[in-house]
């Protein structure tokens, strides 16, 4: 039986307006070596939700086998989307309830990549607090702002 390896992914995104430039990073460590791995990228026309997705799916699929994962992250959006909405997004052929009616979930193609890579992980969710002092958010946070700085 292979032991299962327990990793920390510290993921942020951000956008130069809402639509606009947009950057994603994250960094991996290993609590017990400490070993980190740092990744970021950009679009030159996205939105802030799309970063932030892009961050974790981006994360999750660096891992090469089944890992227990912790994602750290200051996006509400994905945390509730990833333990709320999604389950019900599924049942509903990926659609949403507003008023009354299915609609198409915004961001399909990428809740369904980070759909994907959960099935092969066990994933915890915490909320960081954005801004707050907390180093890898803040390294993070760094490293998305600078991988849209091309585009400004």
């Amino acid at each position: 039986m292979t032991q299962e390896v327990e990793v920390h992914l510290f993921t942020d995104g951000g956008c130069s307006g809402n639509p606009g430039p947009g950057g994603w990073a994250f960094l991996l460590r290993h609590p017990k070596t400490d070993k980190k791995l740092e990744s970021s990228g950009s679009e030159p026309e996205t939105t802030n939700n799309r970063m932030e997705l892009q961050a974790v799916i981006e994360g999750l699929a660096t891992l090469k086998r089944p890992t227990r994962v912790e994602i750290f992250t200051d996006s509400v959006y994905v945390g509730k989307g990833m333990t709320e909405w999604m389950p019900k997004w599924k049942a509903n052929g990926w659609k949403r309830k507003e008023g009354g009616k299915l609609k198409p979930v915004k961001n399909e193609d990428l809740w369904r990549r980070l759909d994907e890579q959960i099935q092969r992980h066990q994933v915890k969710y915490t909320r960081v607090a954005g801004h707050s002092g907390h180093p890898e958010n803040d390294r993070v946070d760094e490293l998305a702002v600078a991988a849209y700085q091309k585009y400004l």
